[in-house]
């Protein structure tokens, strides 16, 4: 029977870890693992189903108590049996794979080729499209010369900078090995409304001059909704409100702020009404914005 090193699938060096360290640890590997970066990878399939079989168990602390009994009992029996039968050249299954003859094979087929080199490019989204994910068709040039076409799958809340890696897509080996793989850097695009600073999002925020000095309740446009905030009274252009978790997405899947800048727009034509409003109050207003403030 072969046991799995459910510890060693999610990249932990010991067992004595907190169920929300297993948390952690399964969403790195997970995400590194994922069918949606690793397009075509049979390895990474099958890794992506030891990494959920792994957390299935590990994340409940009644089967991780259990997993651990049965996990110390058999490596200590299995432990005593590789110290005795190493002499003799035996082949054990142990936990995630083989050991002995059939790993020094493994090893010595591994020597005679090596892998083709990785292509490295890099692909210029929009924030909506980094910020809902899509599929996007890239053309590139083979060594021969000729066009070819890649589907790629970015997903949903894809960090600036970051990479997908496509298995197989790079150049060829030069001796029969495998090929390498093609990498594809996301840079993510500002547009005319929103403008992306690491998990925030700015934009900004249209007011009349009696919203801003009078205070107001207005609505205003996030990446994927739209939300109502208060605008306090004697609001200032260029000032800033921050809107919680409405900006991009993290890595741990929670979101940044919006941050909407105040500018505040003054009619360019009045009608008659507007204007004698206006000459009303400048009549009555004492406020002058060039006088200094004491």
């Amino acid at each position: 029977m072969v046991f799995k090193n459910y510890y060693k699938i999610l990249d932990l060096e010991t067992s004595h870890v907190s169920i929300d360290e297993i948390k952690i640890a399964y969403r790195q590997a997970a995400k590194k693992y994922h069918p949606d970066v690793n397009i075509g990878d049979s390895l990474a399939e099958e890794k992506i189903k030891d990494i959920n079989e792994a957390y299935r168990i590990l994340s409940v602390p009644a089967s991780k108590r259990k997993y651990d009994r049965i996990w110390n009992s058999h490596f200590n029996k299995v432990q005593k049996a590789f110290i005795g039968a190493e002499k003799k050249g035996a082949l054990f299954n142990i936990f995630l794979g083989n050991v002995g003859q059939d790993e020094k094979q493994e090893h010595s087929k591994n020597k005679k080729t090596t892998k083709g080199e990785n292509i490295e490019t890099q692909i210029n989204i929009s924030l909506q499209e980094a910020f809902f994910g899509m599929e996007k068709t890239l053309s590139i040039r083979t060594l021969e010369g000729k066009a070819k076409k890649i589907v790629v799958n970015i997903p949903q809340g894809i960090q600036n900078g970051e990479k997908i890696r496509l298995i197989g897509q790079g150049k060829p080996s030069e001796d029969g090995g495998k090929n390498g793989d093609l990498l594809i850097k996301i840079k993510i695009e500002d547009d005319q409304k929103f403008k992306l600073e690491n998990q925030d999002i700015h934009t900004n925020l249209l007011i009349s001059p009696w919203e801003a000095a009078l205070g107001a309740r207005v609505t205003i446009d996030s990446i994927d909704d739209q939300t109502k905030i208060y605008i306090p009274q004697g609001t200032q252009s260029g000032e800033k409100i921050k809107i919680p978790n409405k900006g991009y997405k993290t890595n741990n899947g929670k979101r940044g702020d919006l941050i909407a800048e105040i500018k505040i727009v003054v009619p360019e034509e009045l009608n008659d009404k507007e204007k004698k409003l206006f000459e009303k109050l400048k009549s009555i207003s004492t406020f002058n914005p060039r006088s200094e403030k004491k």
